[in-house]
């Protein structure tokens, strides 16, 4: 345990009451505390958040002469602290890896260093019911993925004070764009579960929880590069457009990429117009397709049912069915992907495993790469590495940007093309008689084509 130098032990309140702590420092307090998630393990659990972890206790500082062993070493906290949360969500997760066996733990802290993101997902503590926490948790979580953590996250609706409906509704749209996504409140405030707020709110809610799951093999295969490349989910636009001066002006901080192509432009509840600053390139509006030139400031109506979303030219969307439960995944056999014409080439990468298991370290996995050429039209699907059999059987290719009638050929095989109104969130339902809204958020006669999936490489030729 944490002692003061005369080796009596360091005592102060937390959630359980009066806390004596343990030294997450010291290699034997690790393997003690790893061996406690066992009869967690025994009773189902598989997910652990650590919080307080700083360490933080109820109106107190931690005193600076503590005394850690420091893996050895010997540190005061002065030394120590910012350390403790990471060696705590350390031992959490070796623990509980050890007693899940095949399957992969989920553990959630408020404390880190660097190298939590080995560990644990991150979320920012305790914010508060305003815009201002609530765009101020936006950029943090950007920040986050410059440092190499890229799962984050933030409590949607604020964890202190009484979130308003408008705030929610802009909020939960945002945090569904976010790589760590869950709402949550303190007690004796206003619930944070999205029918708290009203049936309008719940629909919007509705809208972007669909969203965030059909987008689900997008943000898969984004996780699997931050695992494999240190590559953000959420990607500040810095990384893409470091030199263009644009970016860093303060009208445009919030705006961030989702994965390579999503461009996400958070609003605050008050706002009815939005000036977003689209970076160099092609960008489509997400809801209608219509397209704009990069390296220009523009604005746009922002309804609070309507999160502005743009996505990039020459992106490659690869979504799912919008699934009511986990449980089904099975079930969901089809993939849908959505290609955006551009004037640049682009790949987007396409990582299957079965969610669950470490299996993938032995090459149970499906991975495959898109390959767009802009200066002919054609996208090629690279054949599938590794031994995991994908989940999909059919593929469905949305062409946006190409024209309703283009003429499309899969290895060299004339296509069937069929058209349909397409939407990514659906009309809210009309609660003012007086008002009926404009259905503006959908895509009319948009082209598709349908075909087998196949393990081998594919070759669409668009004309």
């Amino acid at each position: 345990m944490v002692k003061y130098p005369d080796n009596t032990f360091y005592e102060a309140d937390v959630w359980p009451g009066t806390c004596a702590f343990p030294d997450f420092t010291k290699p034997e307090t690790r393997k003690w505390w790893g061996k406690q998630m066992e009869a967690n393990v025994e009773e189902g659990i598989s997910g652990f958040w650590n919080d307080m972890n700083e360490p933080a206790s109820w109106g107190q500082d931690t005193p600076d002469l503590l005394s850690f062993d420091f893996d050895g070493q010997q540190a005061s906290h002065r030394q120590a602290r910012n350390i403790y949360g990471m060696q705590m969500a350390r031992a959490t997760y070796e623990g509980a890896r050890k007693h899940l066996g095949n399957e992969r733990p989920f553990v959630l802290t408020r404390a880190g260093y660097c190298g939590i993101q080995r560990y644990a997902v991150v979320w920012t503590g305790d914010n508060t019911s305003s815009d201002e926490h609530f765009l101020a948790g936006v950029r943090l979580v950007n920040s986050l993925g410059l440092t190499g953590i890229a799962f984050a996250g933030y409590d949607v609706g604020g964890f202190a004070g009484e979130c308003s409906p408008e705030l929610f509704a802009r909020w939960i749209a945002v945090g569904a764009m976010s790589p760590f996504f869950r709402c949550h409140s303190m007690i004796n405030t206003r619930d944070a579960e999205p029918w708290s707020f009203g049936e309008e709110v719940l629909d919007i809610a509705r809208n972007y929880i669909k969203l965030r799951y059909r987008l689900m093999p997008y943000l898969y295969s984004a996780f699997y590069e931050a695992a494999i490349m240190g590559m953000p989910v959420a990607r500040s636009l810095a990384i893409y457009h470091t030199h263009d001066p644009n970016i860093y002006d303060s009208a445009f901080e919030n705006q961030y990429l989702l994965g390579s192509d999503l461009l996400i432009c958070p609003v605050s509840s008050q706002q009815a117009i939005a000036k977003v600053y689209l970076p160099k390139g092609t960008w489509y509006n997400l809801y209608d397709d219509k397209k704009h030139k990069g390296e220009q400031t523009i604005y746009c109506d922002t309804p609070k049912h309507r999160l502005p979303i743009w996505v990039r030219g020459g992106a490659i969307l690869t979504m799912q069915t919008a699934l009511p439960h986990l449980n089904n995944l099975s079930e969901a056999d089809t993939l849908y992907v959505h290609l955006y014409k551009g004037n640049d080439d682009s790949a987007a990468l396409l990582y299957e495993d079965d969610g669950t298991s470490y299996q993938y370290e032995k090459g149970n996995y499906c991975r495959r790469t898109w390959y767009y050429n802009a200066a002919t039209d054609q996208l090629v699907l690279s054949a599938s590495e590794g031994r995991f059999h994908s989940r999909f059987q059919h593929i469905r290719l949305y062409l946006h940007g190409f024209g309703q009638q283009p003429t499309v050929m899969r290895n060299g095989i004339s296509q069937n093309l069929y058209t349909e109104t397409y939407r990514f969130i659906e009309p809210i339902s009309n609660f003012d008689p007086f008002y009926a809204p404009q259905d503006a958020d959908k895509i009319e006669q948009l082209p598709y084509l349908d075909f087998a999936w196949d393990n081998h490489a594919i070759t669409i030729g668009i004309h």
